[in-house]
């Protein structure tokens, strides 16, 4: 088996499950329960937390842990909608934002909200300049992913941070699914009061996630309950899921420490043998996240070839996961201005630091035989 859609999903590291397990068995009790074992689970929780914010360099209450990407980032941006929606109901994002920052912007316009979504460049980039020329007197909040989830553009995420702390009543949001672990992002002195991030993305487990709150900021929570989280969050925590979500950030981490250069390498060398078979065009921009490769196999809708080197055991994708099933176009591509042939043909490949050479070789022989195969049958 080749897996070539890790932008989607990892496969979870034995340590990791492992480590779940274990807390899982042991730490079973609720870490709300004042009782001895409710005491227990509550100390590993907050030594989770701990662990997460030293690799953040951020305090213990900054980190909120979640159930991933989806609900990191609707917590972050209707969270700080509903509660600072008497000073302003302007929001700032771009066209290019996974659906879970786009939808729930859309959803606030039907509260009344005023969304912003900036254009991107034909290397998917925002502009600078139109985000703080969007900035307005009611602007309360600005959402721009780090590291987009289909073409790996990289945004400019420290120098928008740079004009959010030249507006103090703003507050900035970063998803940063896709860039953990692969694009460095610093958190401290950044401008950054949200940042989103998930576990099944990085060798973790799905459902697990952190949502990075700074401690000047204050969210109208989701959830009410049992105020957990402090009130942010409430809900008996996923003890085993955190634990394991800290263990996968540390082993990404030493994995990038290792093999940041590798991977890029791979990433350069797929982009410039896939660009020379007939065909293809790469939409992704030359300089862009070391794992993640969009390119357009003209004339082939993308699901036949898919489906096609499904059947030999190679595994990749088309659009984010999360809305591969829905339109035919993509909105990322449309957005970068591409037109409609293009647009609909989208394909993503998306390593880890366990692919090899070897695996990409066989992927690009299987997918020349394949769209050569095609071709002859559409004529």
């Amino acid at each position: 088996m080749i897996y070539l859609d890790n932008s989607a999903t990892t496969k979870p590291h034995p340590s990791v499950l492992q480590s779940y397990n274990q807390v899982s068995e042991k730490f079973f009790a609720n870490p709300s329960s004042i009782h001895q074992l409710g005491g227990d689970a509550e100390k590993l929780l907050q030594k989770a937390k701990s662990q997460a914010a030293q690799i953040f360099h951020v305090a213990n209450n900054e980190i909120i842990f979640t159930s991933g990407g989806t609900e990191g980032n609707n917590m972050a941006i209707k969270g700080i909608a509903l509660q600072h929606q008497q000073r302003g109901k302007h929001i700032i994002t771009s066209q290019i934002e996974h659906p879970s920052v786009y939808e729930a912007c859309q959803s606030l316009e039907t509260l009344g909200f005023e969304i912003t979504y900036l254009p991107v460049d034909s290397d998917g980039l925002v502009s600078v300049k139109d985000v703080s020329n969007a900035i307005k007197t009611d602007t309360i909040l600005i959402s721009i992913m780090h590291v987009n989830n289909e073409i790996g553009s990289i945004q400019p995420i420290r120098e928008i941070g740079e004009i959010a702390k030249k507006h103090p009543k703003l507050f900035f949001h970063v998803d940063h699914v896709q860039g953990l672990g692969k694009v460095p992002l610093q958190l401290t002195d950044s401008g950054i009061d949200l940042c989103t991030i998930s576990g099944h993305k990085i060798h973790g487990l799905k459902g697990t996630g952190i949502l990075y709150i700074s401690s000047r900021t204050k969210l109208f929570p989701l959830f009410h309950g049992g105020s957990q989280e402090r009130s942010i969050r409430s809900g008996t925590e996923n003890l085993a899921g955190a634990v394991a979500m800290v263990k996968a950030i540390r082993l990404i981490f030493e994995r990038k420490k290792q093999d940041a250069a590798f991977l890029t390498g791979l990433r350069d060398y797929v982009m410039q043998r896939i660009a020379e078979i007939n065909s293809v065009v790469i939409n992704t921009p030359t300089i862009a996240a070391p794992h993640i490769i969009n390119f357009s196999v003209l004339g082939i809708k993308p699901e036949v070839l898919i489906h096609a080197l499904g059947e030999q055991e190679i595994f990749i994708s088309t659009k984010s996961a999360c809305s591969s099933k829905l339109t035919d176009e993509s909105r990322v591509l449309a957005a970068l201005g591409f037109n409609e042939e293009r647009t609909i043909s989208g394909l993503r490949i998306s390593m880890s630091y366990d692919t090899t050479k070897e695996e990409l070789d066989m992927f690009i022989m299987a997918m020349e035989r394949v769209i050569n195969e095609l071709k002859k049958i559409v004529g």
